[in-house]
């Protein structure tokens, strides 16, 4: 079966930068899953997914644009300390998580203050070029739930 709108993919990815340095990989643990066509992975990594099939093993290269986007300058933001969910002393560079009235976010600590912490919204990897090493382990049929709810479900039903 090829991948096309409605299937859930599983796949096995290694990513590196443009250095070549390894940033993540998943090929010690369980596959990722998806559903293709609901926006639930990069969307540069998505296009290069369709038409393959399980087995297939592959290489893309993502532009910053086919990626997380570019970095914006106007994505940082001051943001009281006590807003932001984390464990110990605040550190620059350290990732974040805080709740807006948009849903929650993430961001990366640029400075911080005495009461108050300066938070880069920007993806990490945004502005990077992205090299992805794939290997499609299986590909199936949505179910009509998952289709609905919009994402893959894993063994045994929902893994939000």
């Amino acid at each position: 079966m090829q991948i096309a709108n409605n299937s859930v993919v599983s796949f096995h990815y290694t990513l590196k930068n443009a250095q070549g340095e390894e940033l993540e990989n998943n090929r010690q643990d369980a596959p990722s899953l998806y559903l293709h066509g609901a926006n639930n992975i990069i969307t540069g990594l998505e296009n290069a997914m369709a038409g393959k099939s399980a087995g297939d093993s592959f290489e893309v290269t993502l532009t910053a644009e086919q990626a997380y986007g570019p970095r914006q300058d106007n994505m940082q933001q001051r943001i009281p300390a006590k807003y932001l969910k984390h464990e110990g002393k605040l550190k620059v560079g350290q990732p974040v998580s805080f709740n807006t009235d948009k849903g929650r976010r993430n961001g990366t600590v640029i400075k911080v203050g005495k009461f108050s912490v300066d938070i880069d919204t920007n993806h990490p990897l945004a502005g990077q070029t992205l090299l992805f090493a794939i290997e499609i382990t299986d590909v199936r049929e949505a179910t009509a739930e998952e289709i609905q709810h919009g994402h893959a479900h894993g063994v045994g039903g929902h893994q939000h």
